[in-house]
């Protein structure tokens, strides 16, 4: 997995370079960057990506911020700084798995509300994933708990991660992780970009929607 790194960067700089009239952007961690899929855009913010340029009219143009191994610290310190330079269309947050190893509930809450404080009033944010088992597992009700009332305090739609993968219960565990059983290979990236699919595409619906009744003539007298 660590060799997959420096490709999947790679080829994140390269979609960051790109073009586009509307801009997606992504805070998030490996996950975001795509280990343990088969190639860096079979990630979810890749499955996005493709989700998005599917529903809008006009072109996407896709700035993966995630870092492997990043936990919410990082992110604050590393992603939120080159956010703060960009005004993105579309903002997808998946955060925060990383820190439930070394888990602290009031770490946790202060730090994300910390976070949430910095986006926009459209991000859409992921709860963490199901760990599947004891003890991590209960760590990641908790950390949920946490976010969702965080979110909530900000108005941010709160996409249920957690609620999908947990559902997929032990065959998901056997089907939809990459070798390491941690992060998700190709199907379980196609299960957490589902999870987000109807938030972003009802935003970009929206954006469109304005767009189009900017440019529409005025109404004949």
């Amino acid at each position: 997995m660590a060799e997959s790194i420096p490709v999947n960067s790679a080829y994140w700089r390269a979609q960051r370079a790109g073009s586009g009239e509307l801009l997606y952007v992504a805070i998030g961690d490996s996950a975001a960057q795509g280990i343990g899929a088969s190639r860096p855009g079979h990630s979810y913010v890749g499955f996005v990506a493709r989700a998005l340029a599917t529903a809008s009219t006009r072109p996407i143009r896709t700035v993966n911020l995630g870092i492997s191994g990043a936990t919410l610290r990082i992110a604050l310190d590393d992603e939120l700084p080159v956010l703060s330079r960009l005004s993105p269309d579309v903002l997808t947050v998946c955060i925060g798995a990383n820190d439930i190893a070394d888990f602290d509930p009031t770490r946790f809450d202060h730090e994300i509300r910390e976070l949430f404080a910095a986006l926009p009033d459209h991000a859409i944010v992921a709860d963490l994933p199901s760990f599947y088992f004891p003890p991590a597992q209960g760590r990641v009700r908790t950390a949920n708990r946490l976010l969702r009332a965080a979110a909530a305090e900000r108005g941010l739609t709160v996409v249920p991660l957690f609620a999908r993968t947990n559902r997929q219960g032990m065959w998901g565990v056997s089907t939809q992780f990459a070798g390491d059983l941690f992060h998700p290979n190709d199907r379980g990236y196609r299960i957490w970009a589902d999870v987000f699919r109807p938030a972003v595409e009802a935003r970009v619906a929206a954006l469109d929607a304005a767009a189009a009744a900017v440019a529409a003539p005025p109404p004949v007298e």
